[in-house]
């Protein structure tokens, strides 16, 4: 174990002091400059940044980067956009479950006949989960199965007024993530009242979803449906939209809850706001999967996503990411205790070369993946390089 621990530090030194350099390299020196600092990040020597530097537009990049400046117990967030736009659509895949598992702790204080340790599953279903290990399990692998749960607990409606009531930026829910079920009604619970005795809760009436037009909610130029090319743009008019901007302001609620008004903060106790950290920057070995199958860069895509070294015990990522269609996205809050650094970040790209969705044919792990990596570590190396400003 110690041998592993040395080899997993020396890894993680590489990466970063190559990112120091590649970052200092952008300015001459490492001394502060009036640029701005993601422009600095962004003009990384990393190849896996320079690759899609080259044509953001094609990539559809999208990067939120937050400093932060702390004097006693007030905390300032400083942050800096590139091609953040809320009405330029990209899919945000699994980073909904993020809010969807915040609403379920929400909902679960309001209640006084259940908690996040009862037991439950759903009607004409075999699992029997917790919504404490449900929600355990959507930010250590990214389950769909818990996510759906939780969802049939909620129901679309009130996943969408709990996240306007915050009024971090648009969002609308729609739809279940890994299976298709049109249905608006939620399936019933059954809970555990004790070892024996359970009770069935009723489903919940939820209103079908409008669709979305906002700019690039039609993308590529084909897609495959029933094992054939239908030769016109995917439309994700229908689908979930939660852009860049909403979700960055839900992290920041939940890491710096201070920050902002009592009414746009998540209603949850503090007792369970440390479990809700706690499982955000949970590694899925820590939380019982198997390292072989899921390394530590498995659902951390931000610094360590392009290997599969352990991540140091000194550095924390609370975060939530998605892929699917393409589309990677990370929102972090990345801490690193060792250097005394922090930071949050926020990012999408697209990566389908051949412009056909549904194929499964992305470029996540030669493109998407190495880039997000890149973008964490070169963001690790400006903060480093610029802790006295």
């Amino acid at each position: 174990m110690k041998g592993d621990k040395t080899a997993c530090n020396r890894h993680f030194q590489i990466l970063f002091w190559a990112a120091v350099l590649m970052v200092s390299g952008c300015t001459g020196t490492g001394r502060q400059t009036d640029r701005d600092p993601l422009e600095t990040i962004l003009a990384s020597d990393d190849p896996a940044i320079a690759r899609v530097m080259a044509d953001p537009d094609k990539f559809e990049v999208q990067v939120r980067y937050t400093r932060i400046f702390r004097n006693g117990d007030s905390v300032r967030l400083a942050p800096y956009d590139y091609r953040v736009d809320a009405t330029s659509y990209h899919y945000p895949a699994s980073t909904v479950k993020f809010p969807i598992a915040v609403l379920a702790l929400e909902k679960l204080a309001r209640l006084d006949s259940l908690d996040r340790h009862t037991r439950y599953y759903i009607e004409g279903d075999s699992v029997e989960e917790t919504f404490a290990g449900d929600i355990r399990a959507v930010f250590a692998v990214s389950d769909n199965h818990a996510n759906n749960r939780l969802f049939e607990f909620l129901g679309q409606d009130a996943i969408n007024a709990g996240l306007a009531e915050k009024q971090a930026g648009p969002a609308r829910i729609s739809h279940r993530l890994g299976y298709h079920r049109d249905e608006t009604t939620t399936q019933p619970l059954v809970v555990y009242r004790n070892d024996t005795v359970t009770a069935q809760s009723r489903p919940i009436q939820n209103q079908p979803p409008k669709r979305l037009e906002l700019t690039g909610i039609r993308k590529g130029f084909g897609y495959m449906e029933d094992g054939r090319l239908v030769e016109e743009p995917f439309d994700f008019g229908l689908k979930n939209y939660l852009p860049l901007t909403t979700l960055d302001g839900l992290l920041k609620r939940v890491v710096f809850p201070g920050n902002f008004p009592e009414g746009q903060r998540f209603r949850i106790t503090g007792e369970q706001r440390e479990f809700l950290l706690e499982a955000m920057s949970r590694l899925p070995r820590e939380a019982g999967y198997e390292e072989a199958l899921y390394p530590d860069g498995y659902c951390k895509f931000f610094m360590f996503g392009d290997s599969e070294a352990r991540i140091p015990e000194t550095v924390r990522i609370y975060n939530k990411v998605g892929f699917a269609y393409g589309t990677l996205t990370d929102c972090a809050y990345i801490t690193d205790r060792e250097n005394d650094v922090e930071f949050l970040l926020a990012a999408t790209i697209l990566v389908n070369e051949n412009g056909v969705f549904n194929d499964d044919q992305y470029e996540y792990e030669e493109i998407g993946i190495p880039f997000l990596a890149a973008l964490g570590r070169a963001a690790h190396a400006y903060e480093l390089a610029h802790k006295a400003n």
